[in-house]
């Protein structure tokens, strides 16, 4: 079924996201790899507060290229998400809604979707040139010194994705390896 939602993603939306859903995304959400990631959660440890509100957001696993003139921003295309999975268990018990990558996720991180109501998305890995064109603005807002894996706050308009893990925790790279097989 196709879905458009607009983000920030509130909970009773992300419930009625089932795996293989496709959806595009519009509005607000942020850009975050592994050098981010574990910044945040060292924050955290310190007792202190985070760059961004983690509430109802979504984490585009992703690092830019450069942007060519009069773009926002160069190729976006996603990274492998497993790479995030010590960290995401934390961040989605502390609000975050949903997250953007390609790849598996540990069992750790399905337990923490299901307990939180959350979703995973897939973007199409490969296909960063034609993702970069559903963003309409992007502005660091973090970690500047980190450059392409920096925060930014994207504004995205029909930004194309596939629900793997739904609130649930029914996963598409499991169903569709078995309804292939059948």
């Amino acid at each position: 079924m196709d879905r458009t939602i607009t983000a920030p993603i509130d909970r009773e939306t992300l419930k009625s996201l089932h795996a293989g859903d496709y959806v595009y995304i519009s509005g607000t959400i942020y850009t975050a790899r592994d050098a981010a990631h574990k910044r945040m959660i060292e924050t955290l440890d310190e007792g202190r507060e985070l760059p961004l509100d983690l509430k109802d957001n979504v984490i585009y696993y992703m690092g830019p290229s450069p942007a060519r003139e009069g773009r926002p921003i160069g190729s976006a295309g996603p990274t492998t998400a497993s790479r995030m999975d010590k960290y995401t268990p934390r961040l989605l018990d502390l609000g975050m809604g949903a997250m953007i990558g390609k790849g598996k996720r540990s069992q750790a991180v399905i337990d923490a979707i299901v307990r939180n109501g959350a979703v995973y998305f897939a973007a199409v890995g490969g296909a960063g040139a034609i993702l970069s064109k559903c963003i309409k603005e992007s502005e660091v807002i973090a970690y500047d010194d980190l450059g392409t894996e920096a925060i930014r706050k994207l504004t995205v308009e029909n930004m194309p994705m596939i629900v793997v893990i739904d609130s649930e925790g029914n996963n598409l790279y499991e169903t569709a390896v078995k309804e292939y097989q059948r």
